[in-house]
């Protein structure tokens, strides 16, 4: 019996001092430090929730509201335009109807100045703006650009909420964006995603492409609203989507903040925007046509068309020209190129590089103001 006494007490002994060792003296494998949570670049800290954001952004974001008349005929009419013009002015054979349709906008300015796209818009008889608050006004149209798909109203209301736009391009593939618009008209909802892809352009939707994809979920009802960023800043202004069915597949478009502002400086100060022009008629290098022009690479643009006198021609352009350069920057496709000419002012001078009768050489033209597209 005292045996077996000695033996506990021995165990017991054995047991406190490893548990001295442990408390006091703290071996290496005891002090590794566990994980950390690593903070985000640009000085945000990471978190579930993008409420703050929201909170920021969703009240200028509006509701638009669109009336449009349409004139139908009663009856099919005749191929023959005369007999077509002559039925259509018979009294009682055409009928009218109003349709309605919805979109978003962001106000952008304390003036009441929102932005939109111009399909929301185009040919509405009446606009409606409806503000997060519960505030209604009619829109005047300011300014509409084609060549973006972008239109600016404004509306008189005092107390506006304005976003900012985030205009210093900071934006990078894999940052998370919300969209907030009012899709299908169910009112206003936020959606979330991250920027897919940049410069995304090549899609035949514009003239100028240059759109921001993301993956966040733009329906019928989003053209025109927000996307922000995480600490509520406007990015882009969503215009499109890539759908099979109408909704949402994960693809859609905006038209980023930097772009967007400058349209809208432009028609709030003259009424249009003005862009740079050259006269050229532009068309994509294949691998065929470089090996035919014994290039190392498809890379630049074959000029296949100059208007007559115009800055193109007077500056010594020529059709077969290959265009590799402008400014010093490489010129990878025919939208690049015609979106970098019109980014410049009227009357600046740029310099293209280019290749003539297997030759580099440099050419200097001045640039003038595009004609401004019929509405």
């Amino acid at each position: 019996m005292r045996r077996i006494w000695l033996l506990f007490a021995q165990t017991v002994t054995v047991c406190l001092a490893i548990l001295f060792v442990v408390v006091t003296l703290r071996p290496e494998w005891l002090r590794r430090p566990g994980p950390t949570i690593a903070a985000i670049p640009g000085g945000g800290q990471p978190s579930s929730s993008y409420a703050d954001a929201v909170a920021v952004a969703a009240p200028a974001v509006v509701n638009v509201f669109t009336t449009k008349t349409i004139v139908t005929p009663r009856l099919i009419l005749p191929p023959d335009p005369v007999l077509k013009r002559f039925f259509e002015r018979m009294p009682g054979f055409n009928e009218q109807r109003q349709t309605t349709s919805l979109g978003s906008g962001v106000m952008v300015s304390a003036q009441g100045h929102i932005l939109t796209n111009l399909h929301v818009i185009d040919g509405a008889d009446e606009i409606l703006v409806a503000l997060n608050d519960g505030r209604q006004a009619s829109a005047k149209v300011v300014g509409v650009d084609a060549d973006t798909d972008l239109a600016v109203l404004q509306i008189k209301l005092d107390r506006v909420p304005v976003l900012a736009f985030a205009t210093d391009d900071s934006s990078r593939i894999g940052d998370v964006v919300l969209a907030i618009g009012n899709p299908f008209g169910v009112g206003q909802t936020i959606t979330m995603g991250i920027i897919s892809a940049l410069a995304r352009g090549g899609l035949g939707i514009n003239t100028y492409e240059n759109y921001i994809q993301t993956d966040a979920a733009i329906n019928p009802g989003n053209s025109g609203g927000a996307l922000i960023d995480t600490r509520g800043r406007l990015v882009g202004i969503n215009t499109a989507i890539y759908s099979k069915t109408g909704g949402s597949l994960g693809i859609g478009f905006a038209v980023p903040a930097s772009a967007a502002q400058q349209v809208f400086d432009e028609i709030v100060k003259q009424g249009y925007v003005k862009r740079g022009w050259l006269g050229i008629e532009p068309q994509d290098m294949t691998a065929d046509l470089a090996r035919a022009f014994k290039l190392d690479s498809p890379t630049g643009v074959i000029i296949a068309g100059i208007l007559r006198d115009g800055p193109a021609a007077r500056g010594g352009l020529r059709v077969g020209d290959i265009v590799q350069t402008i400014d010093g920057s490489p010129v990878e496709n025919t939208t690049r190129l015609m979106t970098r000419i019109a980014s410049k002012m009227p009357g600046v001078q740029i310099e293209l590089g280019i290749f003539r009768n297997n030759q580099r050489q440099k050419i200097s033209l001045i640039v003038s103001e595009r004609p401004v597209r019929p509405k």
